[in-house]
Order: structure tokens, then sequence, then C-alpha cells
């Protein structure tokens, strides 16, 4: 296992993968409150996108291997559409194809940057 970028010790990992699991719950939250105890957003779509990159990113931090990046890219992209799905039960807010899309885009986007580095 090659170490971390951002930390020497593998053992550090444990404070990258607690920072993540922070991150898509703040993620999830976000997304499945009521949308009226949201603030009104003109286009949410620059949201999703920065969102799913961002996780991307931490998924690129924390793998050793390119299967363990596509893994984990796959799961991003599961999620996004999991969380989608689950709007379908929150007032408010409904399943929406551009949101998936910005959330791909943002996965996608950090996968291609990833062939280069």
């Amino acid at each position: 296992m090659k170490p971390s970028p951002l930390f020497l010790s593998k053992y550090d990992m444990s404070l990258e993968i607690t920072i993540f699991i922070i991150t898509f719950t703040a993620i999830c939250l976000g997304c499945l409150v009521p949308a009226s105890w949201l603030p009104p957003l003109r286009n949410d779509k620059w949201m999703h996108f920065i969102a799913f990159a961002v996780l991307s990113i931490m998924a690129k931090v924390m793998t050793s291997t390119n299967a363990e990046l596509v893994t984990w890219f796959c799961g991003l992209l599961l999620a996004g559409l999991l969380i989608e799905i689950l709007q379908h039960w929150v007032p408010g807010r409904s399943f929406c194809w551009r949101d998936m899309a910005a959330n791909t885009a943002g996965v996608g986007l950090i996968a291609f940057v990833s062939l280069f580095i």
C-alpha cells in the first residue's frame, strides 16, 4: 500500500476516512432535507458537481490502486443515484436527471484527471 500523499503513515488513513464520512454525510443530509429547509437555489447543479468532485478527490487520495479507485468512483455514482431516488420521499424534492448528470460529471472529471496523475 502506497503512503497517502497527505499523510506519512498508513495509520493516518483513519483520519482521511473519517473526513470522507463526515463530508459524505453532510452532502447526503443537504440532498435529503425538505426543500423548505433550504434557501432558494437558482441552480444547484454546480453544488452537485462540486460535491461529487470533492468526494472523488478524497477517494483518489485514499486509494493505492486503479482498481480501488474505479470501485470508489462506481460507488460514488451509485450513491448519487440512490440519493436522487430517495428524494422521491422528501417533501419538495424529486428525482432530477440533471442533478444525476452533475454528480456524474463531478466524478467523471476527477476520473479523467486521475488518468494523468
